[in-house]
């Protein structure tokens, strides 16, 4: 146009130049696109392109005078016959784009094809392929979630998989995993794991994101199934994390065969095997495991029964009559039977091991042998409550159970048996039941222990001792009842008291968890028919431990006569079980979730959002967060509103540092109930954690003006702050204190108080509140454990269930014939950081302040004339050499510290080294070393790392340094030192107490420590019975 504007016979033959000339001089001098705009009005095809183009590079900042003609330039894209319909396209997408309108901007970005350039670095482009990737993950969860009929567009299918592409070209594969994920293609997942280039790495990180990001229980199953696959064509599989994965997907048989590989393989092989069992046991899935063993002995060989003395005489003749050649055959089968043997060896440590022996054994050890429990706190704690208090009675003999929970000493019972007699009723059965927290996981001699109180045929002891051993032994034996189950089974059918009832189906429910036992369903089911309302609730509890994360049918049949019952503890126990039988069930929990939280009944919508909770714990749902949320300011019911608050712990399980924030706002509700609720949501959903945001959200909640929320406060708390560092815990621990005290304390609090101070001390000291193990995947028991000990708002009894979230933070390093070896350890943090709280030496007496004495005024003036004479004195013996000597002796003496640095200021020689030597003695060192068996709790995992060229390694190289670690022997030609070198004789039973005291223990499998202060004057204590000492 510059070239030709002076030329006239230009302009006549092509007009359209003079018009474009005159376009862009307005534009230049203007700073406007509306010259450029005048030109999309043209006939011709090349000033419309011509203006696209310039329009396109100047949209960014002129968009908003380009958005007065956008329908023009719609237009021209629409325009089959204009051969620049993609540039239109993009022009038009750019100003959507800076309208604020992203849907309309990929739409168009989409129709300009090769135009839209996702590699671009530029704002608008970053934007657009992210509202891409969110549109075809929209489309596809309808598609493969919802069997929705959708049309995906294949120009979205093509820019996700060349953004997958340009990921993995890049090396980031994780990012790849992630998009394929999100977009439910198995095909895209597989070909970025093939693909990438640390295959083992990729499937670990994938296997991580199932479990904790994808929503969708059927998709997450169908992803597990293919990383099986894909581990299982690696070079080396990581047979823990298959079977893991198998685990989820109730694969038993195939688990079994993978152990029976690796028993019949290689030495490491053995190990690796080894160290599956004990990460399957972890996770506590009772039934899962029962059916791998049932699959083992299938699997197994089956050996020669030996034959009777008469045949083998008869086989001996024969064999010496036999020529030699004849004998060469039996030679291989005599290896193959030697073969059989050791695998038959292998086979009985693998079935051990999965039936919870091996491992509660080594753990029954370690917390016996490492218990700090300070009974001092306990004795505190009686001298401080009135004995006469049920509630507060009832609560210090729990936090009793806690405090030695699976330590097997019950020294502070056996020294209280007469306050203990004190106990009637129902808190004699709790009293009786508290034995089964002290003495869990004694699988061999639980039921010798609990014998006394045992119903028996002759005799007429208590129904509530009796319902309260039986309860014991489910605690015993929760999650590892095979042994007893039967003989619950047999007490609850021998028996028609409510109250034995009641105690049998609590410990048939618990011994057979998850079992799905039908003889035991029916049995408790004909308990619930009685309609008994104290025999039933337990029944409707125990239905549901029965029945736990299976999703049963029956839920259908316990559903309809919650609603023919008049009984509330009925229809609330029946509520509760529904929720464990829809543990873990997600989507498939829906049907009854709509039918509960529709329920006229509030006990029955109160069930339902432990239903909501229990079936998508740990999943962070934004449907079940909104469900909850929405009935916890929406139900006329303070019991709803307080469990929908509560429930959202469950939920956000899997993201503990979430929750405080999501429930500030109710913590500060008007009503009480709602902010319990809040409360025991972040002590459950942080448990063990420490985290700050919660203790932030809980302190000033401590300090409410209800009881019962202060009550719930202080649970949370300890919940929280279990197994921290004592410096942290030092301003609880007082205000523990100060509340149980104080005589003007409600109840509510005072028994909150009383029931956490248990919880910090748990199981010796050597305990915390742990709901995931240590592969990272929850614990059912666990967070079955904490929900019905939750439901203590309506039931004493059932706080017990608390001690079955208690996990022995200890670090267990076993060789392959499963002993303990002497392994070192170093710890790369000071070693008073998470050491042990001293023991308290004294009992603290009160300080009674004294009111001012009255003085008489002929008292004043003989203490005045005392005074005189005594000053006269003075003055003569003031020159005596021996009275500077006498002040000096009685003068108070100095510490040692304070003496070398007061020496030291003075310049008198020497003092100057004291001071350093005083002041190195209170340096502490930077690490230190442990031994094993080795006390580690959570926040010390991460420091702790074997020595430098140990002996000893971990079979499984990146398992962490917790819990019951095979270790492989790098030095197997060396002896083996091991930390029990023999094996101690088996610990006898000791004879049951007195009579008098029906609700104390019957025996102590620990001798009693030795304790600083004497026995209440005012109790006339009944001597112990005979101790014997627990051994492995």
């Amino acid at each position: 146009a510059a070239t030709c504007q002076s030329c006239c016979c230009c302009e006549e033959q092509y007009p359209h130049l003079n018009r474009l000339h005159t376009c862009l001089t307005m534009t230049v001098s203007h700073g406007s696109a509306a010259g450029l705009l005048a030109l999309l009005a043209e006939p011709e095809d090349k000033l419309k392109a011509f203006a696209l183009q310039k329009l396109n590079d100047c949209v960014d900042s002129q968009w908003h005078t380009v958005s007065s003609s956008i329908s023009a330039i719609e237009a021209l894209h629409e325009d089959d016959e204009f051969t620049h319909r993609e540039l239109a396209a993009l022009v038009a997408s750019k100003v959507f784009y800076h309208l604020g309108e992203l849907d309309d901007a990929l739409t168009y970005a989409l129709a300009a094809g090769k135009l839209f350039d996702i590699d671009d670095p530029v704002e608008y482009t970053q934007t657009l392929v992210a509202r891409c990737l969110d549109r075809y993950f929209e489309l596809r969860v309808k598609v493969v979630e919802h069997k929705e009929d959708v049309v995906v567009d294949s120009r979205l299918v093509t820019i996700v998989e060349s953004m997958l592409e340009r990921c993995c070209e890049q090396g980031q594969f994780e990012q790849a995993v992630g998009v394929a994920l999100e977009a439910r293609r198995l095909d895209l997942l597989e070909r970025v794991v093939t693909g990438s280039s640390d295959m083992g790495k990729t499937l670990k990180y994938a296997l991580h994101v199932c479990q904790t990001l994808v929503i969708n229980r059927e998709f997450r199953q169908q992803v597990l199934r293919l990383l099986i696959r894909l581990y299982e064509s690696t070079p080396s599989p990581d047979y823990v994390e298959v079977c893991q994965c198998l685990m989820f997907l109730d694969d038993a048989p195939e688990v079994a065969k993978i152990l029976d590989m690796l028993l019949r393989g290689t030495k490491d092989q053995e190990l690796l095997g080894y160290q599956v069992c004990f990460d399957l046991v972890e996770n506590e899935m009772q039934s899962f495991l029962i059916k791998v063993q049932e699959s083992l002995t299938a699997l197994a060989p089956k050996l020669p029964v030996p034959a009777a003395p008469a045949a083998a005489a008869e086989a001996s003749e024969e064999a010496t009559s036999m020529e030699t050649d004849a004998l060469l055959p039996a030679a291989p089968e005599a290896v193959a039977c030697d073969a059989d043997l050791a695998y038959t060896a292998k086979l009985g440590k693998v079935k051990n091991i999965l039936s919870g022996k091996t491992p509660v054994a080594l753990y029954l050890d370690f917390l016996y042998k490492h218990n700090k429990a300070d009974i001092q706190i306990l004795k505190n704690i009686k001298a401080a409550v009135d004995a006469r208090n049920s509630v507060t009675h009832s609560a210090t003999i729990l936090t009793n159970a806690l405090m030695h929970a699976g330590t097997t000493v019950d020294a502070f019972l056996r020294e209280n048996l007469d306050w203990l007699s004190r106990a009637t009723n129902w808190a004699k059965f709790s009293a009786t039941a508290g034995l089964g927290v002290i003495h869990r996981g004694h699988l061999e001699q639980g039921k010798t222990l609990m014998g006394p109180y045992l119903p028996r045929s002759t005799g007429t002891s208590s129904p509530y001792s009796e319902g309260g051993a039986l309860y014991a032994l489910g605690l015993i034996y929760a999650n590892h009842g095979s042994d007893i189950s039967a003989f619950l089974l047999e007490s609850l059918r021998g028996t028609a008291n409510e109250v034995t009832q009641h105690g049998a189906c609590l410990g048939l429910g618990l011994a057979a968890l998850g079992t799905e036992d039908e003889v035991a369903f029916e049995d408790i089911k004909n308990v619930l028919y009685t309609d008994s309302a104290v025999a039933g609730e337990a029944a409707g509890i125990a239905m549901g431990l029965l029945l736990a994360g299976t999703g049963s049918e029956k839920a259908v049949e316990m559903l309809a006569y919650a609603h023919d019952t008049q009984h509330e503890k009925i229809i609330r126990g029946i509520a509760v079980g529904l929720a464990l039988v829809m543990y873990g069930r997600e989507e498939g929990a829906e049907g009854l979730v709509e039918q509960m939280t529709r329920d006229q009944d509030p006990i029955l919508r109160y069930g339902g959002m432990y239903v909501i909770g229990l079936a998508y714990r740990g999943t962070a749902n934004n449907g079940a967060v909104q469900k909850l949320l929405h009935f916890a300011v929406s139900d006329v019911s303070d019991d709803v509103r307080r469990a929908a608050v509560l429930n959202l712990g469950f939920v956000l399980m899997n993201v503990p540092e979430q929750c405080p924030r999501i429930v500030a706002l109710l913590a500060e509700s008007f009503n009480p109930h709602v902010r319990y609720g809040a409360a025991m949501a972040v002590g459950m959903a942080c448990a063990g954690t420490g985290i700050k945001e919660a203790v932030a959200l809980l302190e000033p909640m401590l300090s409410d003006t209800t009881d019962y929320v202060r009550q719930g406060a202080v649970i949370a708390m300890a919940l929280v702050m279990v197994q921290q560092p004592e410096a942290r815990l030092e301003k609880l621990r007082k205000r523990l204190e100060k509340s149980i005290g104080n005589k003007h304390e409600e109840v509510m609090a005072k028994m909150g108080s009383i029931m956490a101070s248990g919880i910090l001390d748990a199981g010796g000291r050597n305990a915390a509140v742990m709901l995931r193990s240590r592969s990272g995947y929850f614990r059912r028991t666990a967070i079955i454990g904490l929900a019905v000990f939750t439901q203590y708002w309506y039931w004493y009894p059932l706080t017990f269930f608390l001690s079955l979230t208690l996990q022995p933070t200890a670090l267990l390093a076993v060789n392959g014939d499963l002993v303990l070896p002497e392994v070192a350890l170093n710890v790369s943090c000071k070693p008073s950081q998470h050491a042990y709280l001293p023991a308290l030496s004294t009992e603290k007496k009160e300080e009674v302040s004294k009111l001012p004495t009255a003085v008489l005024s002929t008292t004043a003036k003989a203490l005045e004339r005392a005074r005189k004479k005594g000053a006269d004195k003075d003055k003569v013996l003031g020159s005596h050499p021996l009275v500077g000597v006498a002040e000096m002796e009685t003068d108070k003496p100095v510490e040692e510290g304070d003496a070398a640095e007061a020496g030291a200021k003075e310049g008198e020689p020497g003092t100057k080294e004291a001071a350093k030597e005083s002041k190195a003695k209170k340096e502490e060192p930077s690490s230190h070393t442990v031994s094993n068996p080795a006390r580690v709790v959570p926040g010390q995992v991460r420091h702790v790392a074997l020595m430098p060229n140990s002996r000893w390694q971990p079979i499984k190289a990146d398992s962490p340094l917790m819990g019951v670690v095979v270790m492989q022997d790098m030095q197997p030609d060396k002896p083996v030192e091991l930390v029990y070198p023999t094996p101690p004789p088996p610990p006898p039973v000791a004879a049951a107490p007195p009579a008098a005291a029906v609700a104390a223990t019957p025996a102590a499998p620990a001798p009693a420590p030795t304790t600083t202060a004497a026995a209440e004057e005012d109790e006339d204590e009944p001597p112990p019975p005979a101790a014997f000492q627990y051994t492995q």
